[in-house]
């Protein structure tokens, strides 16, 4: 507050004229008996307060609700103080410095003019005031809270306190009081406009009772503060005094040097608090350890993680959208749904400073490219790279690490990584989680729960740090062949984003754009004039691999690579353009050979589609019948799914045969044999149901099944075609098989669409939601 007086003698008896000129001020409120230097700036306020000063006329005194420059007659509060000009200070070209009196409250009703300067027409607010006891003992609490708050070290004029106990009156009591409170302007009104001088002195009362009640924490807490302050600088002092006795003595500590540093380290480090004061405490007690005792080096290599963990360090993310989606396109061909989901995420962070980490899931057939995928995503943000391989982890302590009392304790992989990395919040890849063990150490996937829940990871404690530390900046993403493995709970906290696999137009593009230039970097043969034909990579393609993903592409390739790096080293000559027939000569003759179209139409003989972790497969269903008595065989590894669903297409068939043309007395004298070749592998999955079926009815109706046409499907025993999974997988591995038509239940259509169009022209599909549905697509017509 300016400097000001209070006058409490008896006001001028000076009628109050009906219309008045209004002087606005910013960040204060005048009260009736206050005197106050005032200001003045503006052309319009000067010539009101010259008018007044020539005219001996009163003026009106109104806050302002807002700071503004030009307030709008909307801007002002509606209850004032009516004053008297007591004289001029200080006048300048530009503004002018008045004393005013305070004399008593208004009302402004209308305002009458706004230019040069604002008049409004006002009425008095007169204060009666009865005396009774309760406002005499108002009147005396308010005198000694006030006195108090003098002695707590308020900061008053001189002649106040001494003034106080002359005021009789309630209401110039309460508006001195109120003059001398820390409150805001908006508090302050609300005291101008209280009429009442009983209510405004216990409003009064009330906030000097809380600013005491205030004054004396504040004293409080900086009595110990200093306290504190006082016991540190002692201590200080008598460290420096002990080491300057030992440099005198030629005595240095390095225990005591060792501690030292430690100290510095610790406060350098930016802990949070209450990791410092873990760390402190730490510190004190490894400096009354001797260095030789066995715990001397458990506590030290504690304080060094403590001190080691970025607990304040990151690096600051690549927020041009732009820039990272051109790094993710040259890192990795394709994966459109993953890249959109990675923009999103840098899109969201651009918009809101302080984002939880989403858990992301990259499921897939092996060679996809999930690993590599993480290390782009890492170099788009701009963060550091952290992986670590969970396959085959069956210790939970891995996770969380062991309790400091076992000897060779450490923490767990999460802190330790994060240490190395140096930042708290990197790209943190988690591999293989379908791999996770479980046995009597411990479930390593139930300790993850908290470590991917952006939820709870906030404060995450590892068993050997034992304090909270905050992985919600961590982008977490972790990898799966399938999710099938997974705790429920876990793979609830994760989003999946699922890499189906390539198609042999996108294997070549990738080959041209990645493998081939890497694998002759790699082989010494960036130099060197080497081209693939188109056909030799479609050659590799179908005839050297089986696979979803692109290791054994990469790997063949790079079989060539250094047969070509042979030839230049033995001084042969150099094969520049790799042929298919080079591919063949490189390469030995083909490994993988697709029977679908070298194979006739045949009875009892239906083709299926399967998915497995390493993509897509289709499998042959063969039936056979012979003399027997009622007994179902079923051979080639098949799961308990998969036997189910052969029992339940023979329960189908048999259920309807005579609708479909078949003896119903069929089963009472054969047995059948349902047979999946390739009888080493395991398989299982109910997606084979509606090829078993078409298998049977082939088979009893003597009907042949087309070799080009496969199909996926659950069925039931009422003839309903259910959808199933992989649709994409299955049908990348109906193409590179040679088929040329698929069959698959209705309701996969949006997952048949979602395919790529380039992918789709390659292959013709039906959709069925009835067995029936099937059998005129898949059985030829008997000539």
């Amino acid at each position: 507050m300016k400097k000001a007086s209070f006058s409490v003698h008896k006001q001028s008896d000076e009628a109050l004229p009906e219309i008045i000129a209004i002087v606005p001020i910013k960040n204060d409120v005048v009260f009736p008996q206050l005197i106050l230097p005032l200001e003045i700036t503006g052309e319009g306020l000067i010539k009101a307060i010259n008018e007044a000063i020539a005219k001996n006329e009163f003026i009106g005194i109104v806050a302002l609700r807002y700071d503004i420059d030009l307030p709008e007659p909307t801007d002002f509060y509606e209850v004032g103080t009516a004053a008297k000009i007591v004289k001029v200070s200080e006048a300048t070209s530009g503004n002018i410095k008045i004393l005013i009196e305070g004399v008593a409250r208004i009302k402004v009703t209308e305002y009458t003019q706004t230019a040069p300067y604002y008049k409004a027409r006002v009425e008095e607010l007169r204060v009666f005031t009865e005396k009774t006891e309760t406002v005499d003992v108002l009147v005396q609490g308010v005198i000694t809270l006030f006195k108090l708050s003098a002695m707590l070290g308020k900061t008053l004029p001189k002649d106040v306190v001494s003034m106080i106990d002359t005021i009789n009156n309630p209401s110039v009591l309460a508006d001195l009081t109120a003059i001398y409170l820390e409150l805001p302007v908006s508090e302050k009104q609300k005291l101008l406009e209280m009429i009442d001088p009983k209510k405004r002195l216990r409003v009064v009362f009330q906030y000097l009772n809380k600013e005491i009640q205030l004054t004396e924490v504040r004293e409080k807490i900086n009595e110990e503060v200093a306290k504190e302050m006082s016991k540190t600088q002692r201590e200080y002092f008598l460290r420096e005094q002990l080491r300057a006795i030992q440099k005198e003595l030629g005595q240095d500590d390095p225990h005591m040097e060792e501690i030292n540093k430690l100290e510095e380290k610790i406060q350098e480090a930016k802990m949070p608090k209450e990791v410092e004061m873990v760390a402190v405490k730490e510190l004190e007690r490894l400096r009354d350890i001797n260095p030789a005792s066995a715990e001397y080096p458990v506590s030290r290599t504690y304080l060094d993680y403590l001190i080691n963990i970025p607990w304040n360090k990151g690096t600051i993310d690549n927020l041009e959208i732009s820039q990272a989606a051109q790094i993710l396109d040259e890192d990795h061909y394709g994966l459109e749904k993953v890249k959109a989901r990675i923009l999103e995420f840098l899109s969201v962070c651009k918009l809101k400073e302080k984002l939880k980490g989403p858990i992301l899931c990259f499921c897939g057939p092996p060679g996809t490219g999930k690993t590599s995928l993480g290390k782009s995503i890492a170099r788009a943000l701009g963060r550091k790279f952290i992986r670590i391989s969970l396959g085959g982890i069956r210790d939970e302590a891995e996770i969380r690490g062991h309790r400091r009392t076992y000897v060779g304790a450490l923490p767990g992989r999460i802190i330790q990584e994060i240490c190395r990395a140096g930042s708290n919040n990197p790209v943190f890849m988690l591999d293989e989680i379908d791999k996770i063990g479980d046995d009597f150490r411990g479930d390593p996937a139930s300790s993850l729960l908290e470590v991917l829940d952006p939820e709870q990871n906030f404060s995450f404690v590892d068993h050997y740090i034992d304090v909270a530390f905050d992985l919600s900046h961590v982008l977490f993403i972790t990898t799966a062949n399938i999710l099938d493995t997974v705790h429920t709970a876990l793979r609830d906290r994760m989003e999946v984003l699922y890499l189906p696999g390539y198609s042999e137009d996108e294997k070549l593009r990738i080959a041209y754009q990645f493998l081939i230039p890497k694998q002759l970097r790699e082989n010494g043969l960036e130099d060197q004039p080497v081209t693939f034909q188109n056909q030799s990579v479609y050659k590799i393609i179908r005839e050297h691999t089986r696979e979803a993903g692109l290791r054994n592409l990469e790997r063949e390739i790079a079989s060539i690579c250094r047969k070509v790096a042979k030839e230049i080293v033995a001084g042969e000559q150099i094969t520049n353009e790799i042929r298919p027939e080079i591919v063949e000569k490189f390469l030995g003759p083909r490994k993988f050979f697709y029977q679908v179209a070298e194979e006739e139409d045949r009875i009892g003989v239906a083709i299926g589609l399967a998915w497995t972790e390493t993509g897509g497969d289709i499998i042959f269903v063969e039936a056979s019948r012979m003399k027997g008595e009622k007994e179902l065989t079923l051979t080639g590894q098949l799961g308990e799914v998969m036997q189910e669903s052969a029992i339940a297409a023979l329960s189908y068939v048999r259920s309807n045969a005579k609708r479909l043309g078949i003896d119903e007395n069929f089963y009472n004298t054969s047995d059948i044999h349902i047979h999946v070749p390739s009888g080493a592998i395991p398989k299982d999955g109910p997606s084979a149901g509606i090829a078993m079926c078409m298998a049977l009815i082939s088979l009893l109706t003597e009907r042949r099944a087309k070799r080009e046409v496969a199909l996926t499907g659950e069925i039931t025993l009422t003839g309903n075609v259910l959808p199933v999974g992989g649709v994409k997988e299955k049908v990348l591995a109906a193409i590179r098989a040679g088929v040329k038509a698929i069959v698959l239940p209705a309701k996969n259509k949006d997952d048949y669409e979602e395919i790529d169009k380039e992918i789709r022209n390659k292959i013709q599909c039906s959709y069925i939601q009835k067995v029936d549905d099937a059998i005129d697509l898949v059985l030829i017509q008997k000539s």
